[in-house]
């Protein structure tokens, strides 16, 4: 296939196989998803989601949390993993939402991104799922399946976002992302993966990460 070829496959299979893109965070605002967000690093989906209900029980808006200590929030949050630079981040975020943004997320990379342990993939997702606007969060899902299906050849996430952003239209950018990383937990894992009988893979050709260039 060439490229553009590859790109239609791609985008048709997803969406035959994907239609409907649920959030796989459980939040119910935007202050809720970037909590979650930032939870999930290093930690599965499942997990947070076992763990943000004991969580927001007690603090769901930045008004709330602030009047938890770290060491509150940093036990409610240990099977997550990082736990104390977590709650130290969840903490100070907070207190800086209130003090600089009114108590809103602010809703823009610039602000988002100067936020305690908010960086670039984080943001992405807050303006996509948050707020709609067009993002491209690259986890290792993503990074991985760019590289096997010769979308990318990112040696970093920050180079597979800019290559898969300028192959797909704008448009669809928040819910593929999403599309992509469901794929990659049901048919395309990094390991015990059978590329002839993954739905794209075997269309399309798979290289490894570890393949030597031509």
């Amino acid at each position: 296939m060439t490229k553009k070829e590859r790109i239609q496959f791609v985008t048709d299979t997803l969406e035959a196989l994907y239609p409907e893109t649920p959030i796989p965070l459980d939040h119910k605002d935007a202050y809720t998803l970037l909590i979650a967000v930032l939870l999930s690093a290093q930690c599965t989906d499942a997990r947070v989601n076992t763990i943000t209900p004991l969580l927001f029980a007690k603090a769901d808006t930045p008004q709330t949390m602030v009047q938890l200590t770290v060491e509150e929030i940093k036990t409610i949050i240990r099977p997550c993993g990082l736990s104390p630079r977590k709650s130290k981040a969840i903490h100070e975020l907070s207190q800086i939402i209130l003090d600089k943004h009114n108590g809103q997320v602010p809703e823009s990379f610039e602000d988002l991104e100067a936020l305690p342990g908010v960086g670039h993939k984080t943001a992405s997702v807050v303006m996509a799922q948050a707020f709609g606007h067009p993002a491209f969060p690259v986890d290792t899902h993503i990074h991985r399946l760019a590289y096997r299906w010769k979308l990318s050849t990112g040696k970093n996430v920050v180079k597979t976002e800019e290559d898969l952003k300028k192959v797909f239209p704008k448009e669809i950018w928040n819910k593929l992302h999403l599309q992509i990383i469901f794929f990659g937990r049901e048919h395309c894992p990094a390991r015990g993966h059978d590329p002839t009988v993954c739905p794209i893979c075997s269309q399309i050709g798979r290289r490894t990460m570890f393949s030597k260039k031509k």
